[in-house]
């Protein structure tokens, strides 16, 4: 059910709509998307896995908070596993991962030599010291977390206008005015979720960049003839140099890549796909004859590599809700919460706060400068 405040989110990602729907139970929610469908950028081109071992302390803290609504929606798509592996030379990395990651997940495991390459074969056991293994990572299926999102929102009476592009954001009343490329909207909140985009709509707010960087990442499909690969798990190279993930009788490989770039619609470059292919073919008896459909997309990071979710102190009404990086799908339902209850209560849900995050943790005006009192330039 709506009420009485008017909010708009800008951005039709997996960030934008899991707000959306969380906003709708208490407001009157707009989202607008510059593209023409939902999920077109970064969510629409994530080979998602969770993993509770996966970023750093706030990230795991929220994938644990986003874990029951992803299951309870039908969104894990299969028991995958994540196994990070690494070369003869690498015992100290790999020993030093399993601490740390046994220290968060008991059932998290060091493997041997052997174990690795019976549980993916194409490893040779002479050219590896084992890794660490999560047995409990997910696959998630992010198509069906963005339409079941939009068409849960929808059935709300919420709104959503793709081919719109801010133009504008500005003060109106005791409100925010938007102006787009099809008209203007005016709202009590704007919901700043653009992804790669977001210090450009900051800007279209006259405001200076908060210092988001977006990251190209490029991955591709190949085969492994003579392998059985579909009970494989995510494989890593142990200094992330590359993965590859089985897909529906095949394998995504990429780079892990985090090339900085502008906004933009992100296309793969040659030799990122060369690269990969080699380091993959060298650590690996897996031949690449041809790397099919290769693909890149954007992971948008802030400075300290954890999200920003509030209120932007030198705009009243403007909230951010970017910097998800590499973890969106993973975190989202939680962010989404968070973003709620902030905009309706100014708290972190007291389950979430539990868990250890704070909203100094994710509030936008971390990154000022306490001597000039800015964000950097």
């Amino acid at each position: 059910m709506s009420g009485s405040a008017r909010i708009i989110v800008v951005g039709g990602g997996v960030a934008g709509l899991t707000v959306a729907l969380a906003l709708q139970e208490w407001a009157s929610v707009t989202v607008i998307e510059r593209e023409s469908q939902l999920g077109y950028h970064a969510s629409g081109r994530s080979a998602a896995l969770f993993s509770e071992s996966y970023g750093n302390a706030l990230i795991r803290a929220l994938s644990l908070a986003s874990r029951e609504a992803l299951a309870s929606g039908g969104y894990f798509e299969h028991r995958r596993g994540a196994l990070h592996f690494g070369e003869a030379a690498d015992v100290e990395r790999v020993d030093a991962l399993a601490r740390e990651a046994q220290a968060l997940l008991p059932g998290i495991r060091r493997l041997t030599a052997s174990e690795v390459a019976e549980m993916v074969p194409v490893i040779d056991i002479a050219a590896t010291c084992g890794g660490v293994y999560e047995p409990d990572a997910m696959d998630i299926d992010t198509g069906k977390v963005v339409q079941s999102c939009a068409s849960a929102f929808r059935d709300s009476d919420g709104a959503i206008r793709l081919n719109e592009e801010v133009l504008r954001i500005e003060r109106h009343g005791e409100g925010l005015r938007v102006a787009t490329t099809s008209g203007a909207y005016d709202a009590d909140f704007v919901v700043n979720a653009a992804g790669a985009w977001a210090d450009t709509v900051a800007e279209r707010a006259g405001l200076a960049r908060i210092g988001l960087a977006p990251k190209r990442r490029t991955a591709f499909i190949f085969d492994a003839p003579g392998y059985d690969t579909r009970h494989w798990p995510l494989v890593v190279d142990i200094r992330e140099r590359f993965y590859f993930k089985p897909d529906a009788g095949r394998l995504i490989g990429s780079l892990a890549d985090e090339t900085d770039s502008p906004p933009c619609d992100a296309w793969p470059e040659d030799i990122d796909v060369a690269t990969a292919v080699d380091r993959i073919e060298q650590a690996t008896k897996l031949r690449i004859d041809r790397p099919h459909t290769p693909w890149a997309g954007l992971r948008t990071f802030s400075p300290d590599r954890s999200p920003v979710v509030g209120t932007d102190p030198r705009l009243s009404g403007l909230f951010w809700l970017a910097g998800q990086g590499g973890y969106g799908f993973q975190v989202s339902f939680a962010l989404a919460r968070i973003a709620s209850a902030l905009l309706r209560d100014n708290k972190v849900p007291d389950d979430i706060a539990a868990l250890g995050v704070a909203r100094a943790a994710l509030a936008p005006d971390r990154f000022i400068d306490p001597q000039t009192g800015e964000f950097p330039k």
